[in-house]
Formats: C-alpha cells, structure tokens, sequence
C-alpha cells in the first residue's frame, strides 16, 4: 500500500483503504479525544514510531530510524487532539482559534531533515527521525491547510454516518467521499435504489 494511504475497519468489520491527503489529518487516524479513543493507537512511543514508517512522509524517503521518547509522545497526542479542533474548523470554512493556531506555531520548531545520498542520489532523512522532528513535520502541514496554497480544502465526508477528513486534491475541489470505495459507492448504491424503485 502506498505511504499514506491507511486501511481502516467499519463498524461492520469491513476493510477499506482512505488517504487523508495530508500528513496532519491522518495523523488524526491514530485515536484521539473523547469518542475518539477507541481508535486509539499510539499506545507507546514505538508504536507511534513503528505508525510514522508508513505515513505520507515516506512518500518522500523511507523511515528508518524513527525514535519518540514518552514526552514526545505526550506532544504528539496533544497536537493531535488539537488538530481535532482545526480540522472541523477549516471543513466548514471557519478559522481556527488563535489557542489552537498558538499550538500549531509553537510546534514548527524542528523538522525531519532531508539528506541526499553521494552514491546512489537518492533522498533519504538523518537518522535519527525524532519524535520532536515529526511534531514539526505535523505541525507544518496543518499550518499549510490553514494558510497558503493549500488552504480551502479540507472537507469532511458527505456521507451522514461518517467523521472522516481529508484534503481535497481533485482538481475542480469537489471531491465528496472519504473514500469511493466505502462511502461513495454507498451513495451510488442508494441513488440507483431510489431511481429503479421510482421507475
């Protein structure tokens, strides 16, 4: 599966696959408040660490040496839970509060570094990846959904029974579905119900 791109489970046990877009909503993926904690992942720091290998950041280069201490991970959970408080913000066209924006640029301080390989020129990232970097790396792609380039694209799932977010990367931005293949092919599903039973 491509870095990124997680498989999740429904209520039903069904599996699907869903790419958030963005290296600070699917960080969102990992558990987070209230409701929330059932999803729950980032139980000790290596098993954040062991999450971050297969994040959107080794769509760059691979991780390979992750390390996150229990303070870090104290960090990371915090900016997480902050982000549940941005992310909704942003899908419905609000701005965030100037606390939450305060965390966000508190965080930016350090960021994986990049290293280009002298034999085989390939990117890779300076071991080690700290847990502080991936704070940074978080942080600094939700402050890029907030502002810049990237900003007016958060949305949340069409679908009635779903909470999922995710940047919207289509083209004409009106993209509807977390995913085509779970929510999306339920709503073609229930159009094609409702025009066969009215015909």
């Amino acid at each position: 599966m491509t870095p990124g791109t997680r498989l999740l489970v429904n209520a039903q046990g069904e599996r699907y696959r869903f790419d958030p877009g963005s290296l600070s909503l699917e960080l969102m993926l990992t558990g987070g408040p209230g409701p929330y904690e059932r999803y729950e992942i980032a139980h000790t720091p290596s098993a954040l660490a062991d999450w971050f290998t297969g994040s959107r950041l080794a769509l760059t280069a691979p991780l390979t040496d992750v390390r996150i201490r229990p303070a870090e991970l104290t960090a990371l959970k915090e900016l997480r839970d902050t982000l549940y408080r941005v992310a909704p913000a942003l899908a419905r066209g609000e701005t965030p509060s100037a606390g939450d924006l305060a965390v966000l640029n508190s965080a930016t301080e350090a960021t994986p570094r990049p290293l280009v390989d002298p034999e085989t020129r390939r990117l890779a990232w300076a071991p080690p990846v700290t847990g502080k970097q991936l704070l940074g790396a978080v942080a600094r792609d939700a402050i890029g959904l907030v502002a810049g380039e990237r900003s007016g694209r958060v949305r949340e799932c069409s679908a009635s029974d779903c909470y999922l977010l995710f940047f919207d990367t289509s083209r004409s931005g009106n993209r509807r579905w977390c995913s085509m293949e779970r929510c999306g092919n339920r709503a073609k599903i229930r159009a094609y119900r409702a025009r066969t039973e009215t015909a």
